[in-house]
């Protein structure tokens, strides 16, 4: 195998031995490269995605963010590649059977002057993410200090069906969202977001969409464009500012989970009844005082936390239509088990949660008081 070497006068380069599958892979990369550049480097060569590697010298985990400098690697480090399963492009990681002439070829690169190989080490990692994001139309971006979504994002078009960009510090989502009309799923999770942050018009052309986490920013409306994603069915906006939901909830036919909880919410329209397909409704932690007689009409439903309002009744059908309910988490209101013996269809939901509950003990899940539905106890004053 052709080894690289750095030129005498290239002071900011070094060559890493990578040891992967069995062969050794030489890389001349500068110094003051980071981790996670060098990792893109070697996911050609060995097509094992960034994600997927760990790189360990002298027993330890080198950190993406850190740079070839500050993690102690010299020239003629010696460091070692570990996989994760299944974490892998194309046909699956590159072995020792595998031709060398690829690895020469890339690894060819890494010979030129300091400039060229500083170039040569940026540009084919923006040109591999593409490429890689439009062949497997995903788009990881998670916990990437972004400010802002990158243009070539919306290169990607309508090939792109997931894209991930939480945990950053975003506050925009703009007009060219409209250009993934082809996405599934869309995480816009624990960033900045406001109202006027979101192009609202641009995110309704999203038709295929049927998953979306806004939650843990800081919004404090939906507008009635947001029931125009009809296909959703799933839909978290918990841990922002709202204080209501839309009218046209009720349009979102196919929504199978509502994560509503943390906000500020008052009331909740009595479109919801319309959902039919709910399972899951968290609403805990708002300022509700009341629910719509409508909620009774969900006969999917299986899970409604209602834990930390001030609500003091239910609808009068809720237990009765509701019949594959089996979780009601009521910690923090007023409504006691004694106040649900009285609802007609009671005895039918005490059993249902607790054949929930013993199944949950025949798995070791936990212990039965970390079961109990919260509707045991007078949480009032």
């Amino acid at each position: 195998m052709e080894v690289s070497h750095c030129d005498s006068g290239a002071t900011s380069l070094i060559t890493v031995q990578v040891k992967f599958g069995g062969r050794t892979i030489p890389l001349s990369v500068s110094v003051d490269s980071s981790v996670r550049e060098l990792k893109s480097l070697l996911q050609p060569l060995t097509n094992v995605l960034p994600r997927g590697q760990k790189l360990i010298c002298k027993g330890k985990i080198l950190a993406d963010s850190a740079t070839l400098k500050s993690s102690e690697l010299s020239d003629g480090s010696k460091v070692m590649l570990v996989a994760s399963q299944g974490v892998h492009q194309g046909a699956g990681p590159i072995n020792s059977n595998n031709s060398s002439e690829n690895l020469r070829k890339t690894a060819s690169v890494n010979r030129s002057s300091p400039r060229q190989t500083s170039a040569a080490a940026t540009l084919p990692i923006v040109k591999s993410r593409s490429e890689r994001w439009r062949s497997t139309g995903v788009i990881a971006l998670s916990e990437c200090q972004l400010k802002v979504i990158p243009e070539e994002v919306w290169a990607c078009g309508v090939k792109a069906r997931f894209l991930d960009v939480s945990k950053n510090f975003i506050e925009e989502v703009p007009k060219q969202i409209n250009a993934l009309g082809s996405l599934s799923k869309l995480f816009l999770n624990a960033n900045g977001l406001t109202d006027e942050g979101i192009n609202w018009e641009a995110m309704s052309c999203l038709n295929s969409l049927t998953c979306l986490n806004l939650s843990q920013n800081h919004l404090t409306i939906l507008p009635s464009l947001l029931c125009t994603l009809t296909s959703l069915t799933q839909l978290d906006v918990s841990s922002n500012k709202l204080t209501n939901l839309p009218d046209e909830v009720g349009c979102l036919t196919q929504i199978q989970v509502l994560k509503a909880g943390s906000n500020r919410i008052v009331s909740i329209p009595s479109s919801i009844g319309n959902c039919l397909s709910l399972i899951e409704i968290d609403l805990s932690s708002n300022l509700l005082d009341r629910l719509p007689d409508s909620l009774g009409s969900l006969a999917n439903l299986k899970s409604l936390s209602l834990r930390n309002n001030g609500i003091r009744s239910l609808p009068a059908t809720l237990l009765k239509m509701c019949c594959q309910l089996s979780t009601l988490d009521l910690h923090g209101t007023h409504i006691t088990n004694d106040t649900l013996r009285q609802f007609e269809g009671w005895e039918d939901f005490d059993e249902r949660r607790r054949l929930k509950h013993q199944k949950q003990l025949d798995f070791r899940v936990g212990a039965a008081e970390k079961f109990e539905e919260g509707a045991d106890k007078y949480n009032g004053q």
